[in-house]
């Protein structure tokens, strides 16, 4: 079951590179990717599809949370996913060097000891206000890992 579950990760990784990608809508302006899962492949699936999306011309934002909110840590555990021999974390911050604003969820470092200054450069926490306001923006699409 392994064996299949990791066949069946990598054919969908290869497709994403194999196949041109096709456009989010054009009457979307951007997506607001959440990430909670602390599935590493899970996780490189939303960072590979928020940079096909950013280079197709549209906004993302994105939010970490729960396991999710990991990747915004310094020194965290770091696994290499194929084909692309890079992690995660690796993608997330090619995404913030391309202008996506990532945040952690507000409760995330609180509750676990941590403050900001544990966050890699370029994540700030998000402040719920502002995260209700961008959800609710026209011709954003919700997408959640």
């Amino acid at each position: 079951m392994r064996i299949l579950r990791n066949a069946l990760a990598v054919l969908s990784l290869l497709a994403v590179f194999a196949v041109p990608a096709r456009s989010v809508a054009d009457d979307a302006k951007g997506l607001y990717v959440f990430v909670t899962s602390a599935d590493v492949q899970t996780q490189m699936m939303a960072m590979v599809l928020s940079t096909k999306t950013v280079e197709q011309g549209k906004s993302v934002r994105m939010l970490l949370c729960g396991p999710g909110g990991e990747l915004a840590l310094k020194g965290s555990a770091q696994t290499m996913v194929k084909p692309l021999d890079k992690s995660p974390q690796m993608m997330l911050k090619n995404l913030i060097k391309k202008g996506v604003v990532v945040e952690v969820c507000a409760v995330f470092l609180p509750n676990r000891g941590g403050s900001p200054e544990d966050l890699i450069e370029g994540v700030t926490v998000a402040k719920p206000p502002v995260v209700a306001e961008k959800l609710r923006e026209e011709g954003i699409k919700l997408f959640s890992f």
